[in-house]
This record gives structure tokens, C-alpha cells and sequence, in this order.
């Protein structure tokens, strides 16, 4: 399920649109403070301040020349700022600090209101969509934010006196800092580019648009016929691609004719890939369609279905154009790949390779898909990617499930009354549940679901999933749990952590991790958990699948966008093609072995790649760090750790990690227990 920290990214993108150095290169208009005058500076406040402030004071003021245009002053008014704002003694230093964090804190806070307010229209079930609904959900509040900080200098007194460290720099770093000082840095990561308020501006509205293409993408499950000319979903069943797709695949391991649906749901996914899908078929209750001959008809009558024009690949290279139009004012990562990993994740692209590729080589993925082939009694297709049997509701059918969680839930409002009694059944106290809680509010969403948190302490996060006419389904609340998992971290990342700087997590891969946490144990929530000896094992060969799927997944997504960056110019179509092209390549290198049909293109089905850029590494890093987690908090306090965690706040990952369970992140850890499993299992 995705979150939707990606919104807030867009908000804000104008101030932490990326990293530089204090010996970043400049572009051409980011050159106007000649280095004789930078020298001038630095020496003149050394002298005053000392020697033991030059490393801070040759930092901060490069760092304010490297970012200073002739429109912000003169070399002379440059000289002036730098000397008169410095702050060279300590107290005063962090005096402003505290001013900086609480004005931020409220900046943030509204402009992530407002966007929240204006894309209510588009992310809740609340009645038709208008253009004027589009029209002011893609409007970005806080797009000229970043270009005003600058005019005002505020953007510089924040440069001069807490300057930006390197990720390289940090990591070195991290054994020494304090917590003031991490919050110091992260002061420092605010401010290192200047990207155009216009160029911010049209991402988001790039970014509300292949949303909003994505949430109205739902395919009429009732209107499908197979070569029989029957139907085999129910009249109202309403599927959005991907996700709506691939859960109700799952949901038909076990079951009868469930063999029969994933394979019509799958032939559904490869017309959505190659665009071969009618459009006219798409979120259209009026007629029916055969996903294998692709024949449209309405009352039995056969329409002319022209198909979907490359739409879907249009959207990703809008997007693709929308980040890569702030390349030439991020010096230091001139990429929206370097973006995405070593400011976004804190990791290098090549570190998030390397730690994916290890794990779907993995010789013990023959032997998992040995195990699933017999427990299904068939050999294994190329959808059993989602195969869902080693979790523990495999012996529940979906009906039965669908039954208990709409009784529990029929509405937004009995979930969110509820909120309080998920949390003590997972471990909390009850006041301390009722502090967590009172800070969410559960909405309807019109998409499959997504969590959105608050950025100022007095606002609360927003829990949204689908709610049918008939309550809540089984797949509506395990969403419902997963971005509960969020919304608890964003919670306890905002009001717990000892200075705002440092509130969030290290990345989304972290808030993803707790989101996993609280799904899997959804039965458990709804008193359903089977006491199983095997639970364990079962456990940790369910997560080393899922991680495998999904690291495909992120794969064939780093190699689109290499490509696009190599092929600029390209067109949908082309996209398109080399889509599904790299999409069979990684199948065939990491997926064939395993599953024995070679040229799958189904790598390329997921959503994320359309509306989410570069997104889905979090998802892999999630279960990694979500599975270490698991591990760590083995016969301990669930709660009593997540709240001792996610406290520690916003610093690196790596940092983050030893902190918190006492290594780095690492593929280890589940490999050791899926050989465990295997040889129990055996």
C-alpha cells in the first residue's frame, strides 16, 4: 500500500530538493560570489570567532556563495550577511536553532494542510470528480515557498550557520554527534538547492495527474468473460490496477475455480502492460469484455474497442520530465536517480542494487519454489509471485473473512472508534493507546488506500482505504492495518522524538517496515490467530517471498529510469516497449530459474512505477528491516520497542538501525531463517 510521504516530498520540494557539498560545482547561475571574496569571508569571521569555528564557518559560508545570485545582493551585501547573521557563540547559535525548527515546523505544517484539504476531492470516496477538483489538487501551496525563503535570506541565515554535511560525511559522523547535533545536520539538509518555483509547481500538478489516473483505474471484475462466455467474479467488484488486482489473486489461493480467476486476472494484467486493454473497458460498468480474445461487447453485441494509447506510459514519462527540469539546479545529485537514493533513502543506488541482487540469487529461492509448486500440486505460474499460502489465513476463506471484518466495520467511523482497542490488543497500555490514536483520523479513500501524516505537532495523520457499500472487506482492512502501521510511526516520530529536526524516520522504507508489522498481524487483531508450531518458519519464508517479488519489481524500476535518462527523447511507445523488454530481462536473469517460463512480463503490472517515481525500493527495504525488526523484538514488548524505536527520529539508516536493533541493514539475517525453515519444513 503506498504512503503518501511522497505528497509531502512535492511539497517541500523546493527546500530539500537536493544535496550538495561544500565544494558542490556550480552551474552557471550559481556562480555570482567569486571564491576570492568566500576566502575574504571565511578568514574575517575565523579571526573574530576563532580557529576552532573554521571547519563551521568555511562549511556555512560556501555553502551560502554557492547558492547566492546577483539577484539576492551584491558581493559587497553578500560579505555584509555573512559577517552580521554568523553566530559564533553557542548559546546564540542554538537560540537559533529553536526559532528556525518552530517557524519551519509551522510553514510545513500548514502548506501540508492545505494540500491535504485540496486533494480531499481526489482521495475520498466522496461523489464524482470535477476538473475543478483536478485543477486544485495538482496546485502545490507550498511551490514558491523555497524561492521566498531565499528573497527574504532566510533560506541563507539557516545555510550560514547550520551547513549541509555529505552522506558520506554523516555516516563518518555518526558515532560522535549528539542528538543536538543530528538535529544541527538535519537543519543543514533543508536548504541546498534552488529549483524554480515554476518547475516544482508543474511536478505536482505532473504528480496529482498520473495519481489521478492510477485511483480511477478499476477494472469491472463482473463484466469479465472467459472463451466460455462466462462470468466468474461478481457483478460489483470493482478492481483497481494494481493493487485491487493482485489482491484479489491472492485472495484466490485455496479456493474453487480460484485457479481459473488468477489466470483471467493475470491475462488482464498483461493487456494493462501492453496497452492491448480497450480503453473503453476501463471503470466501465457498460459493457463486458474477454481479456484472451479481447472482444468488447454490449448487450451481447460486439463493439469496435480501440486500445488504451499508451496512457499509462505517458504518465511515467511526464513524471519522468517533471524531476528530471530540476537536474540542473541540484549540483551535487544531478539525477532524480541520486535524488531518489542518496538523499531520498540515504543509499547509494549501487549499495540498493548489490543488497537486492544478492537476495533474488539466492539458490534458496529454487528451494521455496519447489515447496510452493507441491503445495499447490502444480507447477508454478508466473502470477505465484503473490502466492499467498504461508500466511496463517490460508485456512480462512475470503467469504467467511469479508463477513467477520464488515460486521466488525462498517463504516470509516466504527474502524477509527476502534483504533484505540487495535492498539492494546498489540501491546500498548490504554492510555498510551488513547495518545496514539486521538492523533488519527480514518477516512474513505477513493484509491486503494494510503496514509498521510501530520508535519506540526497540533495536527493529526489521516488513515485512508476503501469502505464498500457493504462495510469493510477482509482486503480493505489488511490495508487498513498496514497504514495504521504508518500512521503509528508518524505519530511517535513527531511528538516523541527530543527536537523537530529529527522528527520522521531515516526513509519511507522505515514507516514501510512498521506498516508490514501491523499487517501480518491483522488476524491476530481480530481475535482469528492460529497457534501454529510452524508460525515462525512460515513467517520468514512469507516475508522472504514477498521480497523477492517486490525487489524484481524495484529492479526493472531503476532500469527504466536509466534508461529515460540515456533516451530523454524518447516516446511512449518506445517506453513502452523497452518496459517490457526490461521488465522480461530481469525475469528471465532472477525469475526463470525459479519459476521455469521464461519472457513474464509481469514485473512491469505495478503502479508505483506509473505515479510513485522511484518509490519501490522502500518497499524491499521495508520487509528487510521490517523481518530484523521482527527478529529483534522476539519475546520482548511489542510496543514498549516500537515506541523506543521510532523515537530515536530522523537519522541515517544504517545509524538508525545499529540503534535500534544493533546491526546494519542486511539480507542475513532472513536468509539464515528461510534455510532454517526450509529444513524444518523438509
Amino acid at each position: 500500500m503506498q504512503t503518501k510521504t511522497f505528497f509531502l516530498v512535492l511539497l517541500i520540494a523546493g527546500i530539500v530538493a537536493a544535496c550538495s557539498t561544500s565544494t558542490q560545482p556550480k552551474t552557471d547561475a550559481m556562480d555570482f560570489i567569486s571564491s576570492a571574496i568566500t576566502d575574504e569571508v571565511i578568514s574575517e569571521l575565523t579571526e573574530k570567532h576563532g580557529e576552532q569555528k573554521k571547519d563551521l564557518i568555511q562549511r556555512g559560508v560556501t555553502q551560502v556563495a554557492s547558492l547566492w545570485k546577483e539577484e539576492d545582493g551584491s558581493p559587497e551585501m553578500f560579505q555584509s550577511f555573512c559577517i552580521e547573521n554568523f553566530q559564533g557563540e553557542e548559546k546564540a547559535r542554538k537560540d537559533l536553532f529553536k526559532t528556525l525548527s518552530r517557524n519551519y515546523e509551522q510553514i510545513w505544517g500548514h502548506f501540508n494542510n492545505l494540500s491535504l484539504e485540496l486533494n480531499k476531492p481526489l482521495h475520498l470516496d466522496a461523489g464524482p470528480i470535477t476538473q475543478a477538483d483536478v485543477m486544485f489538487g495538482s496546485f502545490s501551496p507550498g511551490a514558491h515557498l523555497a524561492e521566498d525563503l531565499y528573497k527574504n535570506k532566510i533560506a541563507f541565515l539557516t545555510i550560514l550557520n547550520f551547513p549541509f554535511y555529505s552522506l558520506e560525511e554523516k555516516a563518518e559522523m555518526a558515532g560522535e554527534w549528539d542528538r543536538l547535533q543530528w538535529a544541527y545536520a538535519r537543519m543543514g539538509d533543508i536548504f541546498t538547492s534552488r529549483v524554480p518555483a515554476a518547475i516544482n509547481q508543474e511536478a505536482s500538478r505532473i504528480a496529482t495527474e498520473s495519481d489521478n489516473y492510477v485511483s480511477q483505474y478499476n477494472i469491472i471484475m463482473g463484466n469479465l468473460l472467459n472463451e466460455e462466455g462466462n462470468t466468474l467474479f461478481p457483478d460489483n467488484l470493482h478492481l483497481i490496477t494494481h493493487w485491487g488486482l493482485r489482491d484479489e489473486l491472492k485472495a484466490n489461493y485455496g479456493q474453487e475455480d480460484g485457479l481459473e480467476k488468477q489466470k483471467m486476472i493475470y491475462r488482464v494484467m498483461q493487456r494493462i502492460i501492453d496497452q492491448s486493454i480497450p480503453e473503453k473497458v476501463i471503470n466501465n460498468t457498460e459493457v463486458k469484455w474477454n481479456p484472451y480474445s479481447n472482444e468488447v461487447t454490449k448487450e451481447g453485441e460486439p463493439l469496435q474497442a480501440k486500445p488504451e494509447p499508451d496512457t499509462r506510459y505517458q504518465h511515467l514519462l511526464n513524471n519522468f520530465h517533471a524531476r528530471k527540469a530540476a537536474d540542473p539546479y541540484s549540483p551535487a545529485y544531478p539525477t532524480a536517480i541520486k535524488r531518489a537514493f542518496n538523499q531520498g533513502l540515504e543509499l547509494t543506488r549501487q549499495e540498493v542494487e548489490d543488497l537486492f541482487t544478492e537476495l533474488v540469487s539466492s539458490p534458496l529461492l529454487v528451494e521455496v519454489g519447489e515447496l510452493i509448486s507441491r503445495r499447490l500440486g502444480r507447477d508454478l505460474e508466473p502470477f505465484d509471485i503473490w502466492y499467498d499460502g504461508f500466511k496463517a489465513r490460508s485456512g480462512i476463506s475470503d467469504a467467511e473473512l469479508d463477513q467477520i471484518v464488515g460486521a466488525r466495520y462498517p463504516d470509516a467511523e466504527s474502524f477509527d472508534s476502534d483504533l484505540t482497542n487495535i492498539l492494546v490488543k498489540l501491546g500498548w497500555n490504554r492510555e498510551r493507546a488513547n495518545e496514539i490514536s486521538s492523533k488519527v483520523v480514518v477516512e474513505a479513500s477513493r484509491g486503494a488506500g494510503h496514509a498521510w501524516g501530520a508535519q506540526m505537532r497540533s495536527q493529526n495523520s489521516h488513515l485512508r482505504t476503501r469502505i464498500g457499500s457493504e462495510g469493510m472487506s477482509y482486503n480493505g482492512y489488511n490495508i487498513a492495518m498496514h497504514e495504521f502501521g504508518h500512521n503509528v510511526e508518524q505519530t511517535i516520530s513527531l511528538h516523541d522524538v527530543d527536537y523537530y529536526m529529527l522528527n520522521g524516520v531515516p526513509n519511507t522504507a522505515f514507516t514501510e517496515a512498521l506498516a508490514f508489522i501491523f499487517q501480518v498481524r491483522d488476524l491476530k487483531v481480530l481475535g482469528l490467530d492460529a497457534d501454529d508450531p510452524q508460525a515462525d518458519h512460515l513467517a520468514a519464508l512469507d516475508i522472504f517471498w514477498g521480497t523477492y517479488e517486490i525487489m524484481g519489481v524495484s529492479l526493472v524500476d531503476m532500469k527504466v529510469w536509466e534508461w529515460m535518462y540515456d533516451n530523454p527523447d524518447t516516446t511512449p511507445t518506445q517506453l513502452k516497449e523497452k518496459t517490457i523488454e526490461l521488465a522480461k530481462e530481469v525475469w528471465n536473469d532472477f525469475f526463470a530459474p525459479v519459476f521455469g517460463v521464461e519472457d513474464a512480463p509481469i514485473l512491469g503490472i505495478y503502479s508505483h512505477m506509473i505515479s510513485y517515481p522511484l518509490y519501490l525500493s522502500a518497499y524491499p527495504l521495508g520487509h528487510l528491516i521490517e523481518f530484523q525488526i521482527e527478529e529483534h523484538i522476539r519475546n520482548k514488548n511489542l510496543a514498549r520497542e516500537t515506541d523506543r524505536m521510532f523515537a530515536i527520529g530522523n537519522i541515517i539508516p544504517q545509524h538508525w538501525m545499529k540503534e535500534a536493533v544493533g546491526e546494519p541493514i542486511s539480507n542475513q539475517p532472513l536468509l539464515n531463517a528461510v534455510e532454517r525453515a526450509l529444513a524444518e519444513m523438509k
